[in-house]
């Protein structure tokens, strides 16, 4: 046993502390992935009886008296296994049979949950110091309880699968029976509870099948789509393109067909508000078509005749986790043939500095050789299975909202100011998301059907189709980036210069590899503004940066004669033993073991069979670090991925299986958005508006193999969701490049402007 000191305090996690019991429990489904393969007939009448009375000992556990445990999943899920996952972690301290675990989903509640997000791969390592304190107590104040009937020390006891026991005297109390005793013991002082060491887990690093298998594949109501509620009607929402503004609407047409209740406009954000960071909407007024049926509502909007006038240049202040910042929208429509010729015209000016070490200029002035390439990325649809939905009932004196939200709590604040409501009756009910990638994360979804609800005094259920979904943004930013290096007349790399930009943002990471690792290293940044709506997209930034920087070391290595393995590992021994800087945001080790792993299990010393060509890339990023080799053959002049090797450390592994299929999704994602994802737009008009013409992986594309190895350690888990995306940019390119001869410095890789075999 530890004890660690949480920087959460128990508070936090120890509300709701009255083990009140025979509390309302809503919406139990059993764990089918949670009952044993065989159990006896007796078992499983014991296990599918529901408790009658429980036991709440915090916000997240309830245990009943036949010993069946409630968990709560705090955050919302979008596919990333958050709700397996997090109660794991629970179930694990607890040192409960998960066979006797119910999970089910916490709706949003600040007061009870702490930073109820799923984002930024962070879901797990934030949520893993609180929820193995909460776990914790709830299994020191059941050994108290124990203590306190048997009349013996508590340090006499110990706890497994769901019962104390007392080893002198051989007495042992299921958790069933201890709860309802635990009621009267005081919530102990953090420092009196102690966690489990790591070497001791029984469940954390077990994989467990994903709660809502069943229901998924059942069809069950999971998603927002799903709901029905008496006297529902349905919303849609008609927005100008980027650059124009609605000047007036005539919705006398639409709202004469059969079905429809009412045509109008709305402000989805308040006037003068200060926007919090998801708050990103640049349209001030949208049009909305409300009705009895999706279908009617859909036909009548084609009916809405908009008259438009061009928008002016304007700002807003929005708040971001850095603090507020203005944020200017220019007016004008837009055009990627515009935003190309831009951004090479910026390309050329002086950018900011964000890192300096050594004399970069001087390096550049006596290189023997420079190297010197230019990468671009396009503008990118999350395209996420399930488009927009949300479902309001906003009344005088409340809202309940049920939606796909990543943030609820970084949309409530926006909420409470268009609505007029106090924060504390405003509901919002966490449904499962059919993706998520970034998009989630921003609220205005909730707003809108929010303000409809409110306006026509009903329930509603807003819904976008794919075609509104993919043209009303939000986007991944376009980006670009020129690495140069320096190299003496012995081909040693003496000199590092990464400039890049991008519409609204820059995509370096200043701190990140091969800073620190090179003494003369300059990194630079530029943005333009737009007014087309971008967002966090998986791996914000990183989902570019990384494609390109692992492009141009791969052909670094190539020009000083080195494998690039060997290249990449020989810059992170500099790092680790004489790093340059103090403020290099990685850790040379964990960098270097990722690159160790994957060159042993993908065979990279090993002869290449024949036809087979690779590319390797490696890159750190939300807290984590990946290499990856990707083997490919080419099928005439289209590539056909064969296998992907991975290495990941990302501290300790939740439930292997998933950790797995994140590792796999990830590398699928990333090898289509770079083999074919990209959005244009003409005069402020997203020239995709559906599959047809914005074409995605198909299953034959993706590779035939994926094979993922964890580095195994005792290091608190870092990011998944999003680190093995980055990287298979880059090994996709080096690999392309064996295979046809030559480098690719745009994406997507594959398009019909420029061939893939020379």
């Amino acid at each position: 046993m530890t004890h660690v000191k949480t920087p959460l305090g128990r508070r936090a996690f120890l509300k709701n502390t009255g083990l009140a019991s025979g509390g309302l429990i809503i919406g139990f489904s059993w764990l089918n992935s949670c009952k044993p393969k065989a159990v006896s007939e007796k078992e499983l009448e014991m296990a599918l009886e529901m408790p009658k009375e429980w036991s709440e000992f915090n916000s997240y556990i309830k245990i009943g008296e036949n010993g069946v445990v409630t968990l709560m999943a705090p955050n919302p899920e979008f596919g990333s296994n958050v709700k397996t996952s997090l109660p794991m972690i629970l179930a694990e301290e607890l040192d409960v049979d998960w066979k006797m675990v119910i999970i089910e989903q916490a709706n949003f509640h600040p007061e009870k949950f702490d930073r109820q997000f799923t984002g930024g791969s962070q879901g797990v390592r934030r949520g893993w110091p609180g929820l193995r304190l909460a776990g914790a107590t709830a299994r020191q104040m059941l050994l108290m309880a124990a203590a306190q009937q048997w009349n013996v020390p508590v340090d006499e006891l110990s706890a497994n699968n769901g019962t104390v026991h007392h080893e002198a005297s051989g007495q042992e109390l299921s958790y069933g029976v201890l709860a309802s005793l635990a009621k009267n013991i005081v919530i102990p002082e953090e420092k009196e509870i102690p966690l489990k060491a790591v070497s001791d887990f029984k469940i954390v690093g077990v994989s467990k099948k994903n709660v809502d298998t069943k229901n998924i594949i059942t069809g069950k109501s999971l998603f927002t789509i799903d709901l029905q509620e008496e006297g529902m009607l349905v919303a849609m929402v008609a927005l100008p393109p980027f650059g124009m503004k609605i000047k007036s609407l005539d919705g006398s047409a639409a709202k004469s067909m059969p079905g429809i209740k009412d045509v109008f406009t709305i402000n989805a954000i308040p006037e003068n508000y200060d926007r919090n960071g998801f708050d990103v909407f640049t349209h001030d007024e949208i049009a909305v078509v409300v009705g009895n049926s999706t279908w009617e509502v859909m036909q009548a909007k084609k009916e809405l005749k908009m008259e438009l006038e061009p928008i002016s240049d304007s700002e807003f202040v929005m708040a971001g986790f850095r603090g507020k910042t203005t944020v200017k929208v220019p007016a004008g429509l837009e055009s990627t043939s515009d935003h190309y010729a831009k951004m090479e015209e910026m390309s050329l000016k002086k950018a900011n500095v964000l890192r300096r070490d050594g004399n970069p200029e001087a390096a550049f002035q006596n290189a023997d050789k420079i190297l010197e390439r230019t990468y671009t990325a396009p503008y990118l649809a999350h395209n996420c299975m399930e488009p927009v939905t949300c479902f309001a009932h906003v009344t005088e004196n409340e809202a309940v909202l049920h939606a796909p939200i990543q943030a609820p709590e970084l949309i409530s604040g926006t909420l409470k100011a268009r609505l007029g409501l106090p924060e504390d009756n405003i509901h919002i009910n966490l449904t499962r998301m059919g993706g998520g990638f970034g998009q989630r994360a921003y609220g205005h979804h909730l707003v809108e059907a929010a303000v409809i609800s409110q306006k026509i005094k009903a329930p509603v259920k807003l819904v976008y189709t794919r075609e509104d979904d993919m043209t009303y943004g939000i986007y991944r930013p376009t980006y670009t980036a020129t690495y140069r290096a320096a190299l003496d007349k012995d081909n040693n790399l003496i000199g590092f210069h990464v400039r890049g930009g991008g519409i609204p943002e820059h995509p370096v990471a200043a701190n990140r590899f091969p800073a620190g690792a090179i003494e003369n290293y300059l990194a630079e940044g530029w943005a333009l503004e737009s007014n087309i709506t971008i967002g966090a997209f998986r791996a914000p930034r990183s989902n570019f940066i990384a494609g390109a920087e692992q492009s141009f070391l791969d052909e670094l290595a190539e020009l000083m004669g080195k494998d690039p393995i060997d290249f990449r590992l020989e810059l992170l021994d500099r790092a680790i033993k004489n790093p340059v800087g103090e403020n290099n945001d990685y850790e040379a080790e964990r960098y270097a073991g990722v690159l160790e792993l994957v060159k042993e299990k993908s065979g990279w010393n090993e002869s290449q069979k024949p036809g087979i060509h690779r590319g390797v890339s490696a890159y750190f990023c939300h807290n984590s670090y990946v290499a990856q080799v990707l083997e490919l053959s080419m099928d005439g002049e289209m590539p056909k991925m064969e296998k992907v090797t991975a290495a990941i450390d990302c501290g300790i592994v939740i439930n292997p299986d998933f950790a797995i299929n994140m590792a796999e999704g990830g590398i699928v994602d990333g090898i289509g958005n770079a083999l074919f994802g990209e959005m244009t737009f003409t005069n402020g008009v997203p020239d995709h508006k559906n599959f047809d013409t914005y074409k995605m992986i198909r299953f034959k594309e993706a590779p035939e193999t994926i094979d993922v190895h964890f580095v195994k350690n005792e290091i608190d888990p870092t990011g998944l969701g999003e680190p093995p995306f980055p990287p298979i940019f880059g090994a996709l390119a080096n690999a392309l490049y064996k295979a046809t001869g030559q480098r690719h410095y745009q994406q997507p890789f594959i398009t019909g402007k420029q061939p893939l075999v020379g």
